[in-house]
């Protein structure tokens, strides 16, 4: 990969500033990484209502990623605009050489990046994108024709006989953090209210918020994850990780969580890599069909 004198990464459902697969490699990449953060005007303005408990737990997250990436010298810059405008924008501003992402599979989330790459090549600039949600993605688990999955099961069971501790190995973003870069203009984070949404009763439940919220979730659910197996399906009891909703915005690793259960004895550890296996096996299908 060239190197950069400038980039920019674009955070997204990647809420943290530690084993960030594409913030490593912006970092191990440019000299200097200014880093931003969108709530996409497309997506927010379809939302049904004006209390929804994902937005307030992703700007409650925002705000926590702010202040960890200013401890280590930087800075995060939150718009509030369409995103594939927004990002090319902010790429001229700054006078980047490239922006770099974690990659997702959703239809509307490529069709934007795609429109985001388009605009960015049209100023010289580059648009990379890291795995960073999935342990496999696309063409990594396959068929022995070469054809992706359609049944859960046999991709699991392909899917567990690829993973091995390299694929959950942590990108050491602190090692490089020192390439953080402040911009030279001044970022506030936008209030709820200044977004178009008020506070809900997100408070109440136990999931808690950002990176701080999922490390707590995580060590608690590795004193019970030799009994998620039996537990799992009890709503009853304390059986279940929590961590879903952290999952689907990146405030804590994938990788992090594979490691909790790889190598570990037990069915509680066996079916928690399944749940994991899911969770790819959905990514593909997205991403080819």
């Amino acid at each position: 990969m060239p190197a950069y004198r400038s980039a920019l990464f674009w955070f997204r459902r990647d809420l943290r500033d530690s084993d960030n697969a594409g913030l490593y490699f912006a970092l191990k990449s440019a000299a200097r990484v200014y880093c931003a953060f969108v709530f996409d005007r497309a997506i927010l303005g379809a939302l049904p209502r004006r209390e929804d408990r994902r937005v307030e737990f992703i700007w409650e997250s925002v705000r926590e990623l702010r202040e960890s990436l200013r401890s280590r010298g930087g800075e995060l810059i939150v718009l509030h605009d369409a995103a594939r405008d927004a990002i090319p924008a902010l790429a001229r501003r700054l006078e980047v050489d490239a922006v770099f992402c974690n990659g997702d599979y959703e239809p509307d989330a490529t069709a934007r990046d795609t429109a985001v790459a388009a605009a960015l090549a049209s100023e010289g600039r580059r648009f990379h994108r890291a795995k960073d949600q999935a342990l496999f993605e696309k063409d990594e688990v396959l068929t022995q024709a070469g054809r992706p999955f359609t049944v859960f099961t046999p991709y699991r069971n392909a899917w567990m006989k690829l993973m091995e501790p390299f694929y959950i190995e942590a990108y050491g973003v602190a090692r490089h953090a020192r390439g953080l870069a402040a911009p030279p203009f001044p970022v506030e984070v936008p209030s709820l209210e200044a977004l178009g949404f008020t506070r809900t009763n997100l408070a109440r439940f136990p999931v808690g918020t950002g990176m701080q919220g999922a490390a707590r979730l995580l060590a608690d659910f590795e004193t019970r994850i030799d009994a998620y197996a039996a537990a799992r399906d009890f709503p009853a009891v304390c059986g279940v990780s929590y961590l879903g909703v952290h999952n689907r915005f990146g405030t804590v690793s994938v990788r992090k969580l594979a490691s909790l259960a790889l190598g570990r004895e037990g069915e509680g550890a066996r079916v928690w890599l399944s749940e994991l296996a899911w969770r790819d096996f959905y990514f593909q299908v997205l991403w080819h069909h």
